[in-house]
């Protein structure tokens, strides 16, 4: 009986893993100071030419298991993307701040990541180092979902703060990451390798130069039911190796 049981637990194990690598939608579980939601009508700053970083602070300790950030394509010509470079940093607290030490990176080729249609709006397109821009640009919204693999994982602090570097490869267009309708912190930051073999620089609005930018993104974590789950799989298999003893 305990058998069975403990193998139908792991069937759930199985189906919620898997159906944690998937889209993330608002209200949804977030492991960091609160989700950095698209603003629909903001930039989108140019990450296929440019590595792009935003800061976050960890609420909760523990594995990130997905990185969710939002996108848009200039002109709305909506190309391939062929990788997903992301790393995480820790922080330089500056003034102003800015990603330090690299702590963890990783690539995610075609069938590690996800990519859906989201919302609608009007936008501007933003090259943040020869502040070329142009609105409006385009309309539409997607997200990318990343789940961190386990050969790779990164474990977080809680009340650390930490810097997402993205960057992505793409064919037959050129995708912007979306800015945040929030602000947190710092301002986010691109990297100039041009400048005294590299510098990272603040992201300010081309229109409103005082005004900050930050991006869209949220870092989630292992899903309530998964872990009720697990929990339940650890106590059937005690129950069960009791009851052989």
């Amino acid at each position: 009986m305990n058998t069975y049981v403990a193998r139908w637990v792991m069937v759930c194990v199985c189906a919620s893993v898997t159906s944690m690598l998937a889209d993330w939608n608002e209200g949804g579980p977030f492991k960091m100071h609160y989700p950095q939601l698209p603003d629909p009508m903001g930039w989108d700053v140019d990450v296929c030419h440019y590595m792009l970083a935003d800061d976050w602070m960890c609420t909760f300790a523990g594995r990130i298991q997905q990185v969710h950030i939002w996108i848009s394509w200039t002109n709305d010509l909506v190309g391939v993307i062929t990788n997903v470079h992301l790393s995480i940093h820790n922080n330089f607290p500056g003034p102003p701040s800015r990603p330090l030490q690299l702590l963890w990176q990783d690539d995610f080729r075609v069938n590690e990541f996800s990519v859906r249609p989201y919302e609608m709006g009007l936008q501007g397109w933003y090259d943040p180092l020869s502040n070329w821009w142009r609105r409006p640009d385009h309309f539409g919204i997607y997200q990318i979902n990343v789940g961190l693999k386990a050969s790779n994982p990164f474990e977080q602090i809680a009340g650390m703060i930490y810097w997402l570097d993205v960057r992505l490869d793409v064919v037959g267009g050129v995708a912007g990451w979306k800015t945040s309708r929030t602000n947190f912190l710092d301002d986010a930051t691109v990297w100039d390798a041009g400048t005294g073999g590299g510098i990272w620089k603040e992201l300010r609005d081309p229109l409103e130069p005082m005004r900050s930018l930050d991006m869209a993104f949220v870092i989630d974590p292992l899903p309530e039911p998964v872990v009720a789950v697990v929990i339940m799989v650890v106590a059937v298999r005690g129950a069960c190796w009791r009851r052989k003893r």
